[in-house]
């Protein structure tokens, strides 16, 4: 077997990973003709989907102001691979993945349908890495604890992008620059993390909805906040070089995502803050839409 016809063959018979840079489907996903918006959401703790707080109605107040997405892409916190990929399935299962909380938050269940086609159309989007298609995650915390406030119809397909853990964050900005196509085509892309995020300075005296941060925390919330209103995001990319950085994100998880709605987002667009707030010490809740 030719080397091109081998190939051929993995990329049409494997169910996990199709390499994208192959694709030679027509896509099926049209522009709309309106760019939708894309946000970075500092999601914060799952009790955030049963409370009615600032950031819960923060969140809920955002959605009313945006156009109704054909689909929602989410960059979750919460789901960290070897490698790059996209939930695939139909009914994408919500998953608890915490503990401690009260049993009222466990029995949420946030039942929106995925998206297959949209799966492809991310798969095919990304033409510089392998991109697996997905049928055994569903939607973390980080994702539905987010939507289950701003769309809670559950309605709307949604579809979360994995975080390749591997990988740096001049990787991550890229990839993301890739799939800045799908605002065209209707999809509602999300960041969810948190900006500040370092458990161990916690402060849980404090508590998650009163507003309090440590100084390094304070300080790094509103540098974060220039960055991206100035567009300067050489030193976001390279956040590891500073001290107050480096201790907002000890782990990057949480961090990428607002990578990823930097990356895709566009330098001339409209740029709003909201939640903007730092709780128990060291969690930043400042989220920021795009468009």
């Amino acid at each position: 077997m030719h080397r091109r016809e081998f190939l051929h063959h993995i990329i049409t018979t494997s169910a996990m990973v199709t390499l994208g840079s192959f694709g030679t489907m027509a896509s099926e996903w049209k522009e709309t003709g309106t760019t939708m918006p894309v946000l970075f959401i500092g999601h914060g703790s799952p009790m955030n989907a049963i409370e009615d707080n600032e950031f819960s109605r923060g969140w809920h107040a955002m959605a009313a102001t945006l156009p109704r997405p054909r689909a929602i892409l989410v960059i979750s916190a919460h789901w960290e691979t070897r490698g790059t990929f996209v939930t695939a399935m139909e009914r994408p299962k919500t998953i608890h993945d915490f503990g401690g909380f009260p049993q009222a938050l466990f029995d949420v269940e946030y039942k929106a349908p995925g998206s297959p086609e949209l799966a492809k159309e991310t798969q095919q989007a990304i033409t510089t890495t392998p991109v697996g298609l997905d049928e055994s995650w569903g939607l973390d915390h980080g994702t539905w604890s987010v939507l289950v406030r701003m769309y809670p119809d559950a309605t709307i397909p949604v579809v979360q992008l994995s975080l390749d853990h591997t990988r740096d964050a001049q990787y991550h900005y890229d990839l993301a620059r890739q799939i800045a196509v799908l605002r065209k085509k209707g999809v509602l892309i999300i960041g969810s993390g948190n900006m500040v995020h370092n458990f161990r300075y916690l402060d849980a005296r404090q508590g998650f909805e009163k507003h309090y941060g440590h100084d390094w925390a304070l300080e790094a919330n509103d540098q974060f906040k220039n960055l991206i209103t100035t567009h300067d995001h050489r030193p976001l990319i390279d956040y590891q070089a500073t001290r107050g950085f480096a201790l907002s994100a000890p782990t990057p998880e949480h961090y990428l995502p607002m990578l990823y709605t930097l990356a895709i987002g566009g330098q001339d667009e409209k740029l709003q803050f909201f939640n903007d707030a730092v709780v128990a010490g060291s969690f930043s809740m400042t989220s920021f839409r795009v468009g």
